[in-house]
C-alpha cells in the first residue's frame, strides 16, 4: 500500500470510529489542519504536512474519479469504501480552489448498512405520527427543510422504508448524488455532464408510472416549478429544501417564482429539522426535533401571520423548551442551540 492510501486509510478508520459526518481539510503553504465534524462541531483532529495533503488529494481525486489535473475549477466524486470488518461508507467528495494553488477538501460520511427506523430519529413520538400520515396522500408534495447535515435526507430515506413495509408503491428517486442505496426503489442518479439533469430525469421518471417521486433536493426555479407541476398531476412529491425554519421554507418557494395559489393547492406540509445533542446509556447521539407546518399554518403564513404567535405552531424555541423540561437536553443545548 502506498504513503498516500496508508494515511487515508488510518484517517477513515479514525473517523469512522469517532462517528464524524464530515472530514474537512485546510490547506496553508506547509501545514494542513484536518478536521472531523462530529455531532455538529467541527473539531480539530491533527496537522500534516501540505506535502503529504497533496499526495492524500491526488489519491482522492484518482479513486473518486476526478480529474487529477484540473485544480483551477470545483470537483465532485464519490468513492465506496469498506472496512476491514465489512462495513460499507459512501463517501462524497468535494475540492474547492483557494489561495496559493492549493485546492481543500471536504468529505461527507454516509454509512451504508446502518438502517435508522423513523421511531430513533426524532424525539417527539406525535411528530412522527404526522409525518406518517402526510404519507396517506395520493397527490401534493412534502418539503423537508433545514441546513446541511440536519438529517434531511436520512429522514426521507426512513419515511419510504416505512411506507414501503406497509403497502406496495412505485417508488423514483432523483439524487445527486445516491446517497444509499435501497431495495424496492428505482434510483436516479442525477448527472448533468451526462445530460441527466433534476428536469430532464423528473420528465423520464412520469412515464414510469410512479406513485411517489423523491427528488433529492430542489436547487433552482426549475426544478422548483416541475416539482409541484408533478404534485398537480396526481403524484405524491417528496423533497428538500435549504431553508432557516418552517417559516422560511415558505418565502423561499415564493422567491423561486411559485405561485401562492400553487403552494396552497400541492404543498401537504413541511417540515424543518434541528438537530439537537441527547446522552444515552453514556454515548452522545443526536436527535431531531421539527417544526411543522400544515394547511392550516401554511394558510396563516402565506396570509401574512407571524407563525411566532400562532397557538398551532411549535417553534424551535418551543421544541427545545420542552425538551430541557423533559430532561431530553442540557440547560446548554437549550440556551444555545
Amino acid at each position: 500500500m502506498n504513503p498516500a492510501a496508508t494515511l487515508s486509510n488510518k484517517l477513515l478508520v479514525s473517523a469512522f470510529q469517532a462517528r464524524a459526518s464530515d472530514i474537512h481539510f485546510y490547506p496553508f503553504p506547509h501545514q494542513t489542519n484536518i478536521y472531523f465534524r462530529i455531532h455538529g462541531k467541527r473539531i480539530l483532529h491533527k496537522t500534516i504536512l501540505t506535502s503529504q495533503y497533496q499526495l492524500l488529494l491526488t489519491h482522492y481525486k484518482f479513486s473518486s474519479g476526478m480529474d487529477i489535473g484540473e485544480i483551477r475549477k470545483p470537483q465532485n466524486g464519490t468513492i465506496i469504501h469498506q472496512t476491514a470488518s465489512q462495513k460499507k461508507f459512501a463517501l462524497r467528495l468535494s475540492t474547492l480552489p483557494v489561495n496559493n494553488n492549493i485546492e481543500s477538501l471536504a468529505i461527507r460520511i454516509l454509512p451504508q448498512e446502518k438502517d435508522l427506523t423513523l421511531d430513533q430519529l426524532f424525539m417527539f413520538p406525535y411528530q412522527l405520527k404526522k409525518m406518517k400520515k402526510w404519507m396517506t396522500n395520493r397527490a401534493g408534495i412534502i418539503l423537508f427543510t433545514g441546513p446541511t447535515g440536519s438529517g434531511k435526507t436520512t429522514t426521507l430515506y426512513a419515511l419510504l422504508q416505512t411506507v414501503l413495509q406497509e403497502k406496495s408503491i412505485q417508488t423514483i428517486t432523483l439524487e445527486d448524488p445516491i446517497e444509499k442505496d435501497m431495495d424496492n426503489i428505482l434510483q436516479v442518479q442525477v448527472n448533468e455532464k451526462a445530460g441527466i439533469t433534476y428536469q430532464t430525469g423528473l420528465k423520464a421518471a412520469l412515464r414510469h408510472d410512479p406513485d411517489v417521486i423523491m427528488v433529492g433536493e430542489i436547487r433552482d426555479e426549475q426544478t422548483a416549478q416541475f416539482a409541484f407541476n408533478a404534485s398537480l398531476t396526481g403524484h405524491l412529491v417528496l423533497s428538500t429544501l435549504h431553508a432557516k425554519n418552517a417559516q422560511g421554507t415558505i418565502h423561499r418557494l415564493l422567491e423561486m417564482g411559485i405561485k401562492k395559489s400553487d403552494i396552497q393547492q400541492s404543498l401537504i406540509a413541511v417540515a424543518a429539522l434541528e438537530l439537537l445533542p441527547i446522552q444515552v446509556r453514556g454515548t452522545t447521539k443526536r436527535t431531531a426535533i421539527l417544526e411543522l407546518l400544515e394547511e392550516d399554518v401554511l394558510e396563516d403564513i402565506l396570509n401574512g401571520v407571524d407563525h411566532q404567535i400562532m397557538d398551532n405552531f411549535h417553534s424551535f424555541h418551543h421544541l427545545r423548551r420542552k425538551a430541557y423540561a423533559y430532561g431530553f437536553i442540557s440547560k446548554e443545548t437549550y440556551l444555545y442551540s
